[in-house]
């Protein structure tokens, strides 16, 4: 290991082979090329393919801005915070362009390592330099090519880069399996419960069905009107769930059991890019942006979770702009209603799961903060 006081600082543009920013295209076009832009760069230097677009190019342009392996995308311009972010293409089925957002960067190989440049770009724009140097308006920003090229590169040997780099993929491989590991379990409870319960709204296995006012108890009389909670907002010991912040205790309304908390109100009712329902057990307090449930001996409370989750609310919540879900309307959504057994057996399921979760998560959080760690030695010269 060579010592990073013994290291060079090399302006960019010196190691490089060319910088060339992308272009820009309104049209689509579902048989032309691939177009990379903002969102398919992260921020922690990977390439996210799940969603990108085509569009149409000549052979021109296919010649001057197609991809190759090795080359370093920075994402010159973007919203503040977001810009600077880099990622190192290795390569796909079919060519690859990049839009006018991105300068690529092209290396001298027989100088920098296009791996180390990604990464030590990427480490630059977690510490927020690019936002510091950029020129901003109205929620854009650009770093210009020429203050990109004109950057002080730390650069020791060739082969000390490249050790770094591989260092660093070991890492980021690692944190990689933790993310897709956790990816691959998002559907597990949903396939669970389809598999033991059918579909709930079209209900094929013919279970009886009950009003949530039939199996339920509300306890909305118990939530904190939100004008009390604005006005108590400090810090104290319960969360508060509705609202960001903890707030004092108050004997009136906390809570102190295991309740399902569906929401009032907000976009996602519709959307249902998240859930609507969740448990929630221990000491806490609740706005009247939440319904409050208690569970009968009809009713698991896991059980009706996954159910309202699945449920379309459309035709129970009113409203265009701010849609919301009225407690008169949550109590008459129908649900299927399966043996208590039946329902306590997927619970017992849903626990386990959760426990999973639970060291998926850690082990998740573990790998990339030894990636954070690596990253921030790497260029210290303390790997």
């Amino acid at each position: 290991m060579i010592k990073s006081s013994e290291w060079q600082l090399i302006p960019l543009r010196r190691v490089m082979k060319s910088a060339q920013s992308g272009f820009a295209s309104g049209a689509r076009d579902v048989e032309g090329v691939i177009q990379l832009r903002m969102n398919n760069v992260t921020t922690d230097g990977t390439l996210d393919w799940t969603s990108f677009i085509r569009v149409p190019a000549s052979e021109k342009q296919l010649d001057k801005y197609r991809l190759r392996r090795g080359d370093v995308l920075f994402n010159s311009t973007n919203s503040p915070n977001l810009v600077g972010k880099t990622a190192m293409f290795v390569g796909y089925t079919e060519p690859v362009v990049f839009s006018n957002h991105f300068v690529r960067l092209r290396v001298d190989d027989t100088k920098l390592e296009p791996r180390y440049l990604a990464c030590w770009l990427t480490y630059r724009q977690q510490q927020r330099f690019f936002e510091s140097i950029c020129t901003q308006w109205v929620n854009q920003a650009a770093v210009r090519k020429d203050d990109l090229l004109s950057l002080q590169l730390p650069l020791p040997p060739l082969p000390e880069q490249k050790r770094i780099a591989a260092i660093l993929a070991k890492a980021d491989r690692l944190r990689r399996l933790r993310r897709y590991a956790r990816d691959l379990s998002d559907t597990y409870l949903q396939s669970v419960f389809l598999e033991m319960f059918g579909d709930p709204v079209s209900n094929p296995m013919g279970w009886p069905t009950a009003e949530i006012q039939e199996i339920t108890e509300s306890l909305d009389q118990r939530r904190i009107p939100i004008e009390a909670s604005i006005r108590k907002f400090r810090r104290g010991e319960y969360p508060y769930y509705g609202a960001s912040g903890i707030i004092d205790y108050i004997d009136d309304y906390i809570f102190d059991e295991e309740t399902l908390l569906v929401a009032e109100d907000g976009a996602n009712l519709r959307a249902r890019v998240t859930p609507i329902a969740f448990k929630v057990s221990g000491k806490y307090w609740v706005n009247n942006h939440a319904h409050v449930l208690r569970m009968t001996e009809r009713v698991n409370i896991d059980f009706l979770c996954q159910v309202l989750n699945a449920t379309d609310l459309e035709p129970y919540v009113t409203g265009t702009a701010q849609p919301k879900l009225t407690a008169t309307k949550l109590k008459r959504i129908s649900v299927i209603l399966p043996p208590v057994p039946l329902q306590q057996h997927f619970a017992h399921i849903v626990h386990k799961f959760e426990r999973l979760r639970a060291q998926q998560r850690e082990a998740e959080r573990q790998a990339e903060h030894l990636f954070q760690t690596l990253l921030h030695r790497a260029f210290r010269g303390e790997l």
